[in-house]
């Protein structure tokens, strides 16, 4: 902790992220502290008004507490989530009790006292912490945008980089796909990956196709995969598999969907010449979102409605594994799905039946 400020306040927008680190800055903080009895950990979740307020003063309370051996302590307020903006953390009582907590840290003495606040997410509009930039021991983890690709590009970089590992080409972009937006198994992929890979080598495409699971948007169910590859019997095995473990029909019809849209956009793009499958996904995107953006205002999240919110790389596999299907049965296919969906509907009890008719007749 700086010598100048009173206390440490990580942030961010990523729990996890902003946890890991405060973990790591307590353990710092704990190492200058010997008596196990002087540290002490409080959380900070809160539901609701009364459990901010509650969370205020088991703070205050341990703040005010001198150690029982003389020396300093050390306290770790964790996982404060009443600074985002939300309907506890816009209330007025809510705003006030933040006040009350600013006016705690404010006095805080770090010759008697060491105190750590991580808060995830928050709003940095806030008055808050903006004090808290000024005068703490401020970290801002992960930027503003976690789930942005190139914010976890960089937790993945920074973690295959500690481990002792780097990415081949395509590694990355793969891994995101795959994962999306999940920091917490990227960490993990990231570390199973680099052990693999060996200390001093590169992670490769290859290693990550092989080992990493598809868990990103329910995109790679089984079932897709084969019905998108053009082969029936495979697509009536997968199903099968899929109600025999118990399963919903919604997921994978959702599943199928998805997996259409995104080709329905790509079909039509191939057909007027704006972009062409290649080895390196779908060459193209970013000059043919150029042309069409004006057709997607306010669509920025990450959907299968968007093409141009989709890993160009990913949308070449996707496209590139069997042949592309043309327009025509790719809005046959569509229409194919909706009805299937009514039909369950109908028929609830025999799903199974539903979507094994639904796949011969688009693939027969």
């Amino acid at each position: 902790m700086a010598a100048d400020r009173p206390f440490a306040f990580i942030c961010g927008a990523d729990d996890f992220l902003v946890g890991r680190m405060g973990r790591e800055r307590f353990a710092a903080l704990t190492a200058k502290v010997a008596d196990e009895f002087s540290q002490e950990v409080l959380s900070g979740f809160a539901l609701n008004v009364s459990e901010v307020e509650a969370v205020v003063n088991r703070f205050r309370e341990a703040v005010q507490t001198v150690s029982m051996f003389g020396g300093q302590r050390a306290i770790w307020l964790k996982d404060v989530n009443f600074l985002a903006d939300t309907v506890t953390g816009r209330a007025e009582s809510t705003l006030k009790l933040v006040e009350d907590l600013q006016e705690i840290l404010a006095k805080v003495n770090p010759a008697e006292t060491l105190v750590l606040v991580t808060a995830a997410p928050v709003d940095r509009r806030r008055s808050f912490p903006k004090w808290c930039e000024k005068n703490a021991d401020f970290l801002l983890v992960g930027g503003d945008a976690a789930g942005a690709s190139d914010a976890l590009a960089a937790v993945v970089l920074a973690e295959a980089k500690s481990a002792g590992a780097s990415f081949g080409p395509g590694a990355i972009d793969l891994l995101l796909a795959k994962i999306g937006a999940n920091t917490r198994l990227l960490v993990e992929e990231t570390n199973k990956l680099a052990a693999y890979a060996g200390e001093g080598e590169k992670i490769t495409e290859a290693d990550v196709a092989e080992l990493t699971p598809n868990v990103a948007e329910g995109d790679f169910f089984e079932a897709a995969e084969a019905f998108f590859s053009g082969n029936l019997k495979w697509t009536l095995s997968a199903l099968h598999r899929h109600f025999f473990a118990g399963e919903d029909a919604r997921p994978v019809i959702s599943a199928l969907q998805n997996r259409n849209r995104i080709l329905l956009q790509v079909r039509a793009l191939v057909d007027a010449g704006q972009a062409r499958i290649g080895p390196r996904g779908l060459d193209g995107l970013p000059s043919a979102a150029s042309i069409h953006a004006a057709r997607f205002v306010g669509a920025s999240e990450k959907s299968s409605y968007n093409l141009f919110t989709q890993n160009a790389w990913y949308v070449g596999k996707l496209a590139g594994s069997a042949k592309l299907p043309p327009l025509r049965r790719l809005i046959d296919n569509q229409q194919e799905f909706i009805a299937a969906f009514e039909e369950i509907i109908r028929r609830p009890n025999e799903q199974e039946e539903v979507l094994r008719d639904m796949a011969v007749r688009c693939l027969s």
